[in-house]
This record gives C-alpha cells, sequence and structure tokens, in this order.
C-alpha cells in the first residue's frame, strides 16, 4: 500500500490503516519527543498526544509538502504544549549572555553522550537549544512556538551552549584526570 493510500484511509477513519501509520512513524517520532521531553515516560505520552492529534487532523493534511515533516511539527507541538502553560522561561535582556559556539572534538564523544547532555539541560535552554541547533528553526520561529521573545530565545541558547560547553570541558578534565 502506498504512503497516499494510507493517509487516505486514515482519513476515512480506518483503525487498521491508523495502527499501520503507527507502525511507519512512530519510532522516527518518538525520537523526536524525546529530544522535546524530560524523559522517556514523559516521550511515551506526548508520542500517544501527538498520535492521537494526527489522527484527529490528518484531513486537514492536504498532500502538499512533506508528510513527514507535517508529523513532525505535531510532535514537536505535542511536546511543547507541555510547557507553553508551566512558566519555564524567563525573561532575559539578550544583552547579558554572549553566544559561544561549542567546539566539540567529534571522535572523543560519543552521540550518545552528547545527547544524554543535551537531556540533562533545564527545559529552557533545552528546548531552545533542539529547536535552534538540531531541528534548523529560527529565533523568530522559536520566539512565535514557544511564545517568548527573540531576546529570550537568543540568551536561552547562549546559556545552553555556555552549560554544555563546561560539561564538556569537566568531563575532558576528569578524563585526563583518569589517565594519570
Amino acid at each position: 500500500m502506498s504512503l497516499k493510500q494510507l493517509i487516505e484511509d486514515c482519513k476515512a477513519n480506518n483503525t487498521k490503516a491508523q495502527g499501520e501509520l503507527y507502525k511507519l512513524f512512530s519510532s522516527k517520532l518518538f525520537s523526536v519527543c524525546l529530544k522535546y521531553s524530560r524523559n522517556y515516560a514523559e516521550a511515551e505520552d506526548n508520542l500517544q498526544d501527538a498520535f492521537l492529534t494526527i489522527f484527529d487532523k490528518i484531513k486537514q493534511y492536504k498532500n502538499k509538502g512533506s508528510f513527514e515533516g507535517w508529523l513532525k511539527r505535531i510532535a514537536i507541538n505535542t511536546a511543547l504544549q507541555r510547557y507553553r502553560s508551566e512558566k519555564v522561561f524567563n525573561i532575559t535582556n539578550e544583552n547579558t549572555i554572549e553566544d559561544n559556539e561549542i567546539e566539540i572534538d567529534e571522535d572523543s564523544y560519543s552521540i550518545d553522550y552528547l545527547l544524554k547532555i543535551i537531556q540533562e539541560l533545564p527545559d529552557r535552554y533545552r528546548l531552545v537549544f533542539n529547536l535552534y541547533v538540531l531541528d534548523g528553526y529560527s529565533h523568530n520561529d522559536i520566539a512565535g512556538m514557544l511564545n517568548i521573545n527573540v531576546g529570550t530565545s537568543k540568551s536561552n541558547l547562549a546559556r545552553a551552549r555556555q552549560i554544555l560547553k563546561k560539561t564538556i570541558e569537566n568531563h575532558k578534565a576528569t578524563q585526563r584526570i583518569q589517565s594519570l
């Protein structure tokens, strides 16, 4: 069955087609949910909520643009919805933090380690970092998605980078000490 036919069957509320769509995209969308969730259990909840929204709104998909991109946007928005009602974002003067790039020797760190330290960032920093660095959204887009101002987005990204840089530097120092 083609993806187009699967989508049409889902629009007709065919539960078998919905199950197939879930099987086809759940692992990809779970990884998206995990990036924007505090932990594994919350990511599972976000995935389920995202699929409820997908099945509820699939009739709005007009076969324009990437279907997977449409699904991903729903998954991200579902995860972010948990934070919109909470006050996880502090309004910050955008001139207070300078934006630092992080120099990483990619051979020294596994992707699992890097994802782990990103996951450990405070919510407001992790969300902005993931949206900007991992998913390529602009600060204007992030501000709209998270209901914050552009300066807050920029300062939260800078702060996330500072925390990650310090974590990596501490890890390097620990490795040097252990190798002595």
